[in-house]
């Protein structure tokens, strides 16, 4: 890799990353070195497969509010590494002509346990067994626990990445996440970063969508529906009333809060509505909401990432709603929006091969900063970073 002297050996890692819409399981393959104080990142591309029907439909029916058995994690567990070993040997050979070192597995979150205002513990599911057996490659997989351990909320983990991505940058800058939750990364204010969940992105659009038409679709394909519809602002009201708009960061949240039953109760006090003024209202709650967050913390521009900003819909909503604030997506400082989690897993497992703190505890409410994860031995053992190196102060996007 091009950039001077590093102060580390490159790697090629593949991140595996699949959201809180738990729809597909995206690859990423990037060449990583440490190059002084600097992270330099040459994205090689990425791979992704959605998850087999019969497989959605199980992790679907598992997931809060639901109940389910140890048995059904189990398998679901199994299935999941499976699938998510797949597409790292499909990445590996497609993007990195079979030369991968290191595979960093995000898994599937299934439950993120908030209590008393806190969070407790965190569980991603996907047996990182499975993908160091079929690519040979150590894995480090289960990356939020450590911070949760360490006091924090566990998310957002990627901003790490957003800060030393953004430093430097003129003013305020906002990294923008829209998965299934929208989180928010703030870099470049006086004193420390600030992250946090904003609070749903496309996961009650999705829910409401496969609930009324009663599974023959899953999402609003390309904002189609929101935009044949029309916001209804009493139920618009009504939501943003939830409570935990109002907290302070850092604070995280997921599906176990915004999940169909909780829009189904907002719907019933309001009566019964088309569904697309649902999807619509519930696509201008995710751009309120955002926007307010986005004012809240004093940014001066936003650059947007996630499945989100393929919803046209979505985007136009967001920058009515955030007025005079520019917002771009990630493609265009060099970083595809559409696989832009996935890099940052590559990173954070990078970091805990080579010693590194992949955490910033202003941004996750941590006492102290951690190096995250665990690490499933390769064919050949451990991964062999060399040496010593130095934390990094910012990330630089290299041309593919």
């Amino acid at each position: 890799m091009a950039g001077g002297k590093e102060s580390g050996a490159g790697m090629r890692v593949v991140g595996l990353m699949s959201g809180t819409s738990h729809d597909a399981v995206d690859a990423a393959a990037a060449d990583l070195a440490l190059d002084g104080d600097s992270l330099l990142l040459r994205p090689l591309g990425m791979v992704s497969e959605p998850y087999p029907k019969e497989l959605r439909s199980a992790l679907a029916g598992a997931l809060p509010p639901a109940a389910t058995t140890l048995g059904e994690v189990c398998r679901l567990d199994t299935r999941i590494g499976q699938v998510f070993a797949e597409l790292a040997v499909r990445a590996d050979r497609e993007l990195c002509d079979g030369r991968a070192e290191l595979v960093v597995s995000h898994g599937q979150t299934v439950f993120h346990w908030v209590e008393q205002g806190r969070v407790q513990g965190t569980l991603q599911i996907g047996s990182p067994a499975w993908i160091a057996e079929a690519t040979g490659c150590p894995v480090v997989s289960d990356l939020r626990s450590r911070d949760v351990a360490a006091g924090g909320q566990g998310a957002p983990l990627v901003s790490i990445v957003d800060v030393l991505w953004l430093r430097g940058r003129p003013g305020v800058s906002a990294a923008l996440n829209l998965g299934g939750i929208a989180n928010l990364t703030v870099a470049g204010a006086a004193g420390d970063p600030v992250a946090f969940d904003t609070g749903p992105a496309n996961a009650l659009a999705d829910a409401a969508v496969h609930a009324l038409t009663e599974g023959r679709m899953d999402y609003d394909e390309d904002g189609l529906l929101a935009a044949r519809g029309r916001v209804d602002e009493t139920l618009l009201r009504r939501l943003l009333d939830e409570p935990y708009y109002a907290k302070r960061p850092p604070k995280t949240t997921g599906k176990e809060l915004f999940h169909w039953p909780y829009l189904r109760d907002a719907l019933s006090a309001r009566g019964p509505l088309p569904l697309e003024d649902v999807v619509a209202t519930v696509t201008r709650l995710t751009a309120r909401t955002v926007a307010d967050a986005v004012r809240s913390a004093g940014a001066g521009e936003v650059v947007a990432s996630g499945g989100g900003t393929r919803n046209p819909t979505l985007m136009a909503m967001l920058r009515t709603e955030l007025g005079g604030v520019p917002l771009h997506t990630s493609d265009e400082l060099g970083l595809p929006s559409a696989a832009k989690e996935a890099y940052a897993f590559a990173v954070l497992g990078f970091l805990t091969v080579h010693g590194l703190n992949g955490t910033i505890p202003a941004c996750t409410g941590a006492r102290r900063p951690s190096i995250l994860g665990s690490v499933t031995p390769g064919r050949r053992g451990l991964p062999r970073p060399g040496a010593a190196a130095e934390q990094p102060r910012r990330l630089r996007i290299l041309p593919a």
